[in-house]
């Protein structure tokens, strides 16, 4: 789902630049970039935080 945000003209240049950086990182570093993608989003959106973590392949956590 990921790759789909990424290329989502409804989400801001901010939140696809990092999941773009996300998708591209390391696999170590990958988690990190993705829950500061996932607190963008939820930010930006009126999604539920499980829905945003679930949409960028984050298991369930917080957005705070």
């Amino acid at each position: 789902m990921t790759s789909l945000l990424i290329h989502s003209v409804d989400l801001s240049a901010d939140v696809r630049d990092a999941l773009r950086a996300a998708s591209d990182s390391q696999p170590d570093m990958r988690a990190e970039l993705l829950q500061q993608a996932a607190r963008m989003l939820y930010r930006e959106t009126e999604l539920e935080c499980g829905d945003v973590r679930e949409l960028v392949g984050l298991p369930t956590g917080s957005c705070g």
